[in-house]
């Protein structure tokens, strides 16, 4: 998929060399005030895993025919200053939570833009990005899970398109609180 341009921003799916610079807006992200709600993930434990780890992600991500495409917003002096990651699943397998997948559909992760690039729609064109690569791969719908008590991340997937879909997961880091499912459906 080839770069656009939202603004003074290029939106564009990572190539496999760029691994490096995946590992350090992963950081980055890890560090933000709401990530401990917003990733399954902590700093630390990210900041130990060996470079190897982000290579293979990097790698897997820039594969032809891939089943998960990172994509980021660059601005114009290079710096990454957004991220987001569309998995496909297939219908009959399982998500991240263990619960059976019905139909083909995308499931948005890892979503993040530097505090300072907020507020001005470069989240929506990351995901105009990762929801046009995985309508090209034929899925029915694209959803994300986003933590209960997280109202700023669930105001920006409404403003990109998304609506709740009623569904609750009992899928957190301490398993006490949910994660609510959000849905953009294949427009009729």
């Amino acid at each position: 998929m080839s770069a656009t341009t939202s603004g003074d921003y290029d939106i564009r799916a990572i190539r496999s060399d760029e691994w490096e610079a995946v590992k350090r807006l992963r950081l980055v992200a890890l560090r933000d005030p709401v990530a401990y709600i917003a990733f399954f993930e902590t700093y630390e434990d990210a900041l130990a895993r060996p470079d190897s780890f982000y290579q293979d992600r990097a790698a897997r991500s820039a594969e032809e025919p891939s089943g998960a495409r990172q994509f980021i917003a660059e601005a114009p002096d290079g710096e990454w200053v957004g991220s987001l990651t569309v998995l496909v699943e297939e219908a009959g397998s399982t998500d991240l939570a263990g619960f059976a997948i019905e139909r083909r559909q995308g499931h948005v992760v890892g979503v993040f833009v530097r505090p300072e690039h907020r507020g001005n729609g470069l989240i929506k064109a990351l995901f105009d990005a990762g929801v046009a690569w995985a309508r090209e791969r034929g899925v029915e719908r694209v959803r994300l899970l986003v933590h209960e008590k997280n109202p700023r991340a669930q105001g920006a997937y409404r403003k990109a398109g998304f609506v709740p879909s009623g569904v609750v997961v009992p899928f957190s880091k301490d398993e006490t609180e949910n994660e609510v499912e959000f849905v953009l459906e294949q427009p009729s």
